[in-house]
């Protein structure tokens, strides 16, 4: 088996660097640059702390989890069937990311035996380095971090645990290291390593501490009921703390808010917290109803109120009895309804379509509009002494967009809901996925988001993860560059960029003759003025004069 590297020119793509928006990215993994030697203090600064063999857990799992995540790209990048070119994938971002100059000695895997062996020589590894200048020769092995790397990625590519170790290092005074990878269990001390990729006593204090820090903070934080909400920022604490006032009162209560906020769901959590919580919850969308059946829907009608009905039906107040019922969208109720409506809420008794007996109904209701009601009263299109009934109890539902802490919990916890829902296995949002959801302005609200996760969910691939182009496929890309073959940042192409250079190699036409083209359309849309032409083409002026010249024979005429 050969073991030369393919080229890296598809790797190097997906290392882009976008100086306007503060960003370097690994395809659409977040990196960012740090000194090794902030590491090292880090290194010392774990050790001083909690001792040599948890920092070396704590750092390994570091390395194994980065390397989890670049097994992803192998298969990603490199797709179709696993060959040793998609394997060394790893290697090659390893050196990308500054980790080490690695040489493969041997490799064989066969993933449906479960079989491995790897062996890798690393030159000018950061850890050995670092380690050697802060701590000095040391005895044992260094590279924690890079080592966590290793298994993570071999681990992930093969799906089962395959441990690395070191059994030459340089921070013990070689010249390089070289590491031996292969299934844990095939490792006469195996098992007394497994300790480093799993939770140690250490992290079981930490989870215990954390466990009481949750406890103390759900006594101040929301609950999530049922999936119907979830947010922790200011301004979702403040509507959810007015809707835990006065949700054991009978108070009618109005929800405000932006089209797609939500209303409907925190009217749902004030009728799960209440005491009407056994009984039934009922919601009507008044402006998605006729004008002329409005009242028979929310009134009922009586045995042969009218021509077809043939027995008496309930209106959503009775179906509602004892419970709670929302009218959402209320301010585009008809006038004639709004009379019958401000009826109910002074005698609490309705009168069915077709009769002349009232019935009592005991109903909690819960109004929400996305309209002004003062406005709509002033403009003659709702009652004033109904608005007076409603309002109560008003909250204000915040939009999404004033709410930037709940977009990743609210589209991690609709991502669970739709993976269930389709049938499909999603393993979460890529970073750059996260980062416009985070940057979106989101004026479609919670709805809009949530068709967005359901688009996402449906477009990603099975046991991948929701893409940028899964949520927003026409937005464009800020300014980016990558590295070169010579490992220099030059301007990553665009799509569009690739497309037209296909385009002209497509054409048949020399370089010569695309030059010429170019020159002339330039001449021609600045109108003769070589100055402006040399301007589009981010030329100078003598410049462009003297390509001109090249081609003509002659100087070219100016103006």
């Amino acid at each position: 088996m050969s073991l030369k590297y393919p080229p890296n020119d598809d790797l190097r793509r997906l290392l882009r660097f976008e100086p306007e928006s503060g960003g370097i990215w690994l395809g659409d993994l977040r990196m960012v640059l740090m000194h090794t030697m902030a590491l090292t203090e880090l290194r010392q600064d774990l050790m001083t702390s909690v001792g040599p063999e948890h920092a070396r857990r704590i750092l390994t799992r570091m390395g194994y989890a980065s390397g989890v995540y670049d097994a992803e790209y192998a298969r990603k990048t490199r797709p179709g069937e696993v060959s040793q070119d998609t394997f060394l994938v790893g290697p090659q971002l390893f050196m990308l990311e500054g980790a080490a100059k690695v040489t493969p000695i041997k490799l064989n895997f066969d993933i449906q035996a479960g079989q491995f062996y790897g062996e890798f020589s690393w030159e000018q590894s950061w850890e050995a380095v670092s380690h050697q200048q802060k701590f000095g020769l040391d005895e044992e092995p260094a590279c924690w971090t890079l080592l966590g790397y290793a298994s993570g990625y071999t681990s992930a590519f093969m799906g089962r645990l395959i441990l690395y170790k070191e059994t030459i290092c340089a921070a013990s005074g070689a010249d390089h290291c070289r590491i031996v990878g292969r299934p844990i269990e095939e490792w006469p001390d195996g098992e007394a390593h497994r300790v480093y990729f799993t939770n140690d006593s250490l992290m079981e204090k930490i989870v215990a501490l954390q466990s009481q820090v949750e406890e103390l903070k759900s006594k101040l934080e929301p609950v999530n009921l049922g999936g119907q909400l979830i947010g922790n920022s200011p301004a979702f604490r403040k509507a959810y703390t007015l809707i835990q006032k006065v949700a054991q009162t009978q108070a009618t209560v109005l929800l405000t808010g932006e089209t797609g906020v939500g209303k409907e769901r925190f009217a749902r959590a004030l009728h799960e917290l209440s005491s009407r919580a056994d009984k039934p919850f009922v919601a009507v969308n008044c402006a998605a109803l006729p004008a002329e059946l409005i009242e028979s829907e929310l009134f009922g009608v009586d045995k042969g109120a009218y021509t077809g009905a043939h027995a008496a039906r309930l209106g959503r107040f009775e179906r509602a009895d004892g419970g709670t019922l929302l009218l959402d969208e209320v301010g585009e109720m008809p006038m004639a309804a709004q009379t019958k409506l401000l009826r109910v809420l002074q005698e609490g008794e309705i009168e069915r379509v077709g009769s002349e007996t009232t019935r009592k109904v005991n109903v909690r209701l819960v109004a929400a509009t996305n309209v002004d009601l003062a406005q709509a009263v002033q403009a003659g299109r709702f009652r004033a002494d109904l608005m007076y009934r409603l309002n109560v109890y008003p909250i204000c539902i915040p939009p999404l967009r004033e709410r930037k802490a709940d977009i990743e919990p609210l589209a991690q916890a609709m991502l669970a809901r739709f993976c269930a829902l389709h049938g499909k296995r999603v393993l979460g949002f890529e970073e750059r996925a996260l980062q416009a959801l985070r940057q979106y302005d989101w004026p479609g609200n919670v709805r809009e988001l949530e068709n967005l996760v359901e688009r996402g969910v449906i477009l990603a691939l099975q046991a991948g993860r929701v893409e940028l182009e899964h949520l927003f496929p026409n937005q464009p890309d800020g300014a980016q560059t990558s590295l070169d073959a010579n490992g220099r940042l030059a301007r990553l192409p665009s799509v569009q960029d690739d497309e037209l250079s296909t385009r002209i190699l497509d054409s048949g036409s020399s370089l010569d003759e695309i030059e010429g083209r170019v020159l002339d359309h330039a001449v021609a849309r600045a109108r003769g003025n070589l100055s402006e032409a040399a301007r589009l083409l981010g030329l100078t002026r003598p410049q462009l004069a003297y390509r001109l010249k090249q081609r003509q024979g002659s100087a070219p005429t100016t103006t």
